[in-house]
């Protein structure tokens, strides 16, 4: 006779005091009545569908198509949900039915993602083995509050000559990148990561509407220079929906959160902010929100505030760990007065301007000074070099003003000329090539050494050898960024065998 236990296996529940379970829950069942929502797509096109039913769903809730696959609540309507469909095959045909889940978005953190590519939903892209979990947070969280902030007071060294003298960036802080095509601005951020090596960052790297080529050109340099041991690399690749390339930078935010929450300073490259806003405008017009100027929604602004606001450094009470966030945005034929850029320089802590005359001149990295500012990062130097930097900008800056002159020909007197003669000589010295990172001890000699006219007897051509010999000398003779100041000259004067 056919029965769904045997005597055996019911003699064994007996025993384990199933039965007796199962008799009690069926002595205390008790009809009721049970509430389910299902509802059913309407329209689907452009990485997007229009939902009708799921009265009670929520923004940012997860939703679950009859395919298996996910979509993302962006829009709430009256009658309909507008969904970001996040699975690029997925299935989902009009009239599927669509169903609850609770719950919002996460990414995977940790240490597992060190050396790794992902897209914003956390799936690898660089075909080794699956991700260990070790956690999991929301892809979008509040910022910290204002009683867990603590002072920028420590320096991220980008170990570029011109940034970490005049425009220094602190643990922390948010300094923009910005500039024209082709201008080097990822060449910058990817000069930063390969800095951080040994000074115990961890950096996350995002890249949001870029070509494939581009994506690779990215992982195989930091491959190359060993940045990707410590580097994680979230891609929203040009050929993703648009939900996808908006879901990534809020993606690579919630990675450095998670060491950041642990006590440990992260850096973030948003590259770039200016693709992010046009594929949240694209999923906006799609939605049939009302645009506003240059067609972009009305909250573009909240948008990349609530994201560059999660840039912080925490109390010690609260860890002590720092995120910072070097956002990049792209302008048009200079015009830094543009919708989005004068956005973001609004929302950051400075900004790193970028000038394509000076690129196409040979001044690389191509910073226009004057334009560029760090309105906190001066607070995180080392007293000394902050001493010798301030001196010098000073320098720098009446160059600029007085080179104009020399254009129309006329006769200088003589301390004018010295004044032109001491900035080429500096604008010479700024002057660097790619992937060189320079350590802060370096820093502080070459600028002590320029201003005390160590260097101004040097031609221009012969700049690099004299920093070379610097380096050279402080490779065998190392000295602390608190070392006496007439230690640091008499060693300078020996090394570049000059006297003032």
């Amino acid at each position: 006779m056919n029965s769904i236990f045997s005597l055996e296996s019911l003699s064994v529940a007996a025993e384990s005091g199933l039965l007796d379970r199962l008799a009690q829950r069926v002595d205390h069942y008790r009809l009721s009545l049970r509430l389910g929502e299902k509802g059913r797509v309407a329209s689907v096109g452009d990485g997007i569908a229009w939902v009708d039913g799921l009265p009670s769903a929520a923004a940012e809730e997860i939703l679950q198509f009859e395919d298996g696959s996910r979509g993302m609540v962006f829009e709430l309507q009256k009658e309909r949900l507008g969904v970001i469909l996040l699975d690029t095959a997925a299935g989902v045909t009009s009239g599927s039915l669509v169903s609850h889940t609770g719950e919002r978005l996460e990414i995977c953190i940790g240490d597992g993602l060190l050396g790794r590519v992902v897209d914003p939903l956390g799936k690898p892209l660089d075909d080794l083995p699956q991700l260990e979990i070790e956690k999991s947070c929301a892809l979008e969280s509040a910022s910290p509050p204002i009683v867990a902030r603590d002072f920028v007071n420590r320096p991220l060294y980008t170990g570029t000559k011109v940034v970490d003298t005049l425009i220094p960036i602190g643990r922390g802080q948010r300094q923009l990148i910005i500039g024209d095509s082709g201008s080097g601005k990822t060449s910058l951020a990817l000069d930063t990561v390969v800095a951080q090596l040994g000074q115990e960052v961890k950096c996350v790297y995002v890249m949001i509407g870029q070509k494939s080529s581009e994506v690779a050109m990215v992982i195989d340099t930091l491959r190359r220079h060993g940045a990707l041991a410590y580097t994680t690399v979230v891609v929203g690749e040009a050929t993703a929906a648009p939900g996808m390339q908006y879901l990534a930078p809020f993606a690579g935010c919630a990675v450095a959160e998670g060491w950041m929450s642990r006590g440990e300073d992260t850096l973030v490259i948003y590259d770039d902010l200016s693709t992010h806003a046009r594929a949240y405008r694209e999923l906006s017009l799609l939605m049939h929100r009302p645009p506003g100027r240059e067609a972009y929604p009305g909250d573009i602004f909240y948008l990349h505030a609530r994201l560059l606001e999660r840039a912080t450094r925490l109390g010690n009470a609260h860890g002590g760990g720092s995120l910072t966030a070097l956002p990049i945005v792209e302008t048009e034929e200079g015009e830094i007065a543009a919708y989005i850029p004068t956005n973001l320089i609004s929302i950051t802590d400075g900004q790193i301007y970028l000038d394509r005359r000076l690129f196409a001149a040979g001044v690389l990295p191509a910073v226009n000074v004057p334009l560029s500012v760090s309105r906190i990062g001066g607070k995180a130097q080392h007293p000394r070099t902050r001493e010798e930097a301030s001196r010098m900008k000073l320098d720098y800056l009446q160059f600029l003003e007085l080179e104009v002159f020399t254009r129309f020909g006329t006769k200088l007197e003589a301390g004018t000329e010295g004044k032109i003669r001491r900035g080429r000589l500096l604008r010479e010295i700024f002057k660097q090539e790619r992937l060189t990172p320079l350590p802060a001890s370096f820093q502080l000699a070459w600028m002590i050494a320029y201003n005390e006219g160590l260097l101004d007897s040097r031609a221009p051509n012969d700049v690099p050898g004299a920093l070379q010999e610097i380096i050279s000398g402080l490779k065998r003779e190392p000295l602390a960024l608190d070392a006496a100041r007439d230690e640091w000259l008499d060693r300078l004067k020996k090394w570049l065998g000059d006297t003032p």
